[in-house]
């Protein structure tokens, strides 16, 4: 059974952008050509979904962290305490989902999150990589720095890109809720979902 967070990954974050990938066919039409409106389509759909997937990220940390932390029947003032350690200063609540940010929150579950997910499943070293790319498109987006030098090359992202991106993450969602929900499991005990 998959987390509440990746219920909602499949769901409203989904949805949502399903409904930047209709509007960028809306305008942009489904037969090829160049067509100049899309690429600000593109580039906030790139930006939606890194958006999305740090949503995504941050609400299996804190699922995660709910289930370590479940008090039970009487409340634990070290669980609160605990709480708040695993979630204070969060890099997921200010910075991007790359992979450091992802491993070092994770990290405080006591495991090397690149090191499980690879063990998991030998493909996410390659979706690893496409991640950090997705995320200096972002950034490179968001302060409107195309520097080509960082961004393979390129100064423009096409929706194939997105698209390459969005699977990857999609991919990533899977892999990430289960290597997590198995670490969360060994601290609790019982499988959390």
């Amino acid at each position: 059974m998959p987390s509440n967070s990746l219920k909602k990954w499949n769901g409203a974050r989904r949805e949502a952008l399903d409904q930047i990938a209709a509007a960028h066919t809306a305008v942009g039409g489904v037969g090829p050509g160049r067509r100049y409106a899309t690429q600000q389509i593109n580039q906030a759909y790139a930006t939606l979904l890194s958006s999305q997937f740090q949503g995504f990220c941050r609400d299996l940390h804190s699922e995660a962290v709910d289930h370590i932390c479940n008090p039970g029947p009487v409340p634990d003032v070290r669980l609160h305490v605990l709480r708040t350690r695993l979630t204070t200063n969060r890099k997921l609540d200010r910075g991007n989902p790359n992979p450091g940010n992802l491993g070092s929150d994770f990290g405080y579950f006591d495991f090397d999150l690149w090191a499980a997910l690879k063990s998991h499943d030998a493909a996410n070293e390659q979706r690893n990589k496409t991640l950090e790319v997705l995320n200096a498109w972002r950034n490179a987006i968001a302060h409107q720095d195309f520097d080509p030098g960082n961004l393979g090359g390129r100064t423009t992202v096409l929706l194939k890109h997105v698209r390459a991106w969005r699977r990857n993450c999609e991919e990533l969602a899977v892999e990430l809720d289960a290597v997590v929900g198995v670490q969360v499991g060994t601290i609790i005990g019982v499988n959390p979902w």
